[in-house]
């Protein structure tokens, strides 16, 4: 029997079954989500390629498989104890250290960025962006950006080039609605209930532009949601004829 890609856009179809399937493994709700969205993200790490037409089968074993692994890793997981009495951390450290890492992936930052990503009120956050976050910018609208003391930033000309962003990428989840890197109008065609997985797009000029697949029938493609010049999606093809070639 042939070899057929399992095709991405297909796989909402099958996202009740699957869910009630991870219910009955994990006995709550909270983990059957965590553990359909991971189903999604081992089988959209690479193209499958299956035998017959049974999608939903082929899920659910990785479903299940996925289930033992975790459980596996927890079992081997090192029990942690309490803190010794005298050796908690400190909060103001504690807090201090967490908006410094964000920042130093992230930054520049907004307030609001930051308030989304460690989930602290604004008003506790005040002192201690005043203590981290030395480095104050201003971005195109006039808005306060945040940034650690020393962080490395390009020229103001450099250009941007374009970038195949994936599926649950990090750089459109964890800013609080940056609509600098996904305008607004595009938000409801890469996050909707619909489609669990969200979809994979890419950059033209540092901001999301359109969508793009990659299949083994028809090799790259990209679909951009507006008009985009002609150089700017021959460099975004040229990027994705690169991936094509690394995946062989």
């Amino acid at each position: 029997m042939a070899l057929r890609p399992l095709e991405p856009a297909r796989l909402g179809d099958h996202l009740d079954r699957l869910y009630r399937a991870a219910w009955a493994m994990c006995g709550s709700r909270e983990d059957a989500e965590d553990l359909v969205q991971d189903t999604y993200a081992r089988v959209l790490a690479r193209p499958r390629w299956l035998r017959g037409e049974d999608d939903l089968g082929y899920l659910l074993r990785v479903l299940r498989n996925t289930f033992i692994s975790r459980h596996r890793t927890a079992s081997r997981r090192p029990r942690t104890e309490p803190f010794a009495e005298g050796h908690e951390p400190d909060p103001v450290d504690a807090m201090d250290h967490l908006v410094r890492r964000y920042l130093e992936a992230f930054g520049p930052a907004s307030r609001k960025d930051v308030q989304s990503f460690t989930g602290l009120s604004l008003t506790t956050l005040k002192p201690v962006i005043e203590r981290v976050a030395t480095e104050r910018f201003l971005d195109e609208d006039g808005k306060e950006l945040l940034d650690v003391a020393g962080a490395p930033l390009p020229d103001p000309d450099t250009p941007a080039p374009p970038r195949l962003l994936p599926t649950w990428d990090a750089t459109l989840l964890v800013h609080a609605r940056r609509t600098g890197l996904l305008p607004e109008r595009f938000r409801p065609l890469i996050f909707h209930t619909k489609n669990p997985q969200s979809t994979p797009t890419f950059l033209v000029d540092g901001e999301v532009a359109g969508t793009w697949k990659l299949d083994a029938k028809d090799g790259f493609g990209a679909e951009p949601f507006e008009r985009v010049p002609a150089s700017a999606m021959r460099e975004v093809r040229a990027e994705g004829e690169r991936l094509a070639t690394a995946f062989g």
